[in-house]
């Protein structure tokens, strides 16, 4: 039996929490960067294989907004953080104050797609910080880069760049929002956290689940 089949409810809520954590220090990180006020929360975690994964994507042929990185350390593996085309335009015209951005655009402006690296960049910096303190695991995130494409393309190029991973990857679902505005409903995005074969039973013992 395999790690992935031996987490119950509480090892989820663990990670639930340890996703809870990181969501607040990156809101902290994101208001400060914003001035003002980003509320940031994890409804939701959970273990799928990788064609669930797909799923949760939208299907392979969806176009998506990620930010992939490597994960090094003592438990290496990939992180997807993926928020749909539609959703990513509406948060990043807020940070970067251009009710004209678009991912849809042929030619999105630099300064939302750095923008837009940057809120991957503190999101995933966040969550493995938190990840890092709990497990007592040294976890250091790679610079992260950003696609616009089908998310099948995206994931695809992922397991390439790690050529062996698990068959089981860890989502966290995300949820932020500006609390200040009135016209501001929630933007819903997941983490994927990939590990390589040997790190998410390095992970799972970590966090107590026994062999």
């Amino acid at each position: 039996m395999g790690y992935e089949q031996k987490v119950n409810s509480l090892h989820l809520d663990v990670l639930k929490e340890i996703g809870n954590i990181g969501a607040g220090h990156a809101a902290t990180a994101l208001s400060t960067l914003l001035d003002k006020q980003i509320d940031m929360k994890v409804p939701n975690v959970k273990i799928v294989s990788f064609d669930e994964m797909m799923d949760l994507a939208g299907g392979p042929d969806n176009v998506v907004v990620s930010v992939f990185l490597r994960i090094e350390g003592d438990a290496p593996g990939s992180m997807f953080f993926m928020l749909g085309i539609e959703q990513a335009s509406y948060f990043i015209r807020s940070m970067v104050q251009d009710e004209c951005f678009s991912f849809h655009s042929s030619t999105p402006s630099d300064i939302g797609m750095s923008a837009m690296q940057e809120l991957g960049n503190i999101l995933s910096g966040s969550y493995l910080s938190s990840l890092s303190d709990f497990t007592g695991l040294n976890l250091l995130p790679s610079v992260p880069s950003l696609s616009v494409d089908m998310a099948g393309a995206i994931i695809g190029f992922g397991l390439i760049e790690i050529s062996q991973v698990s068959d089981y990857a860890i989502v966290i679902d995300t949820a932020l929002r500006e609390v200040e505005s009135v016209d501001s409903g929630d933007v819903n995005g997941h983490f994927f956290l990939l590990p390589d074969p040997d790190s998410l039973e390095i992970i799972f013992r970590s966090l107590g689940v026994e062999e």
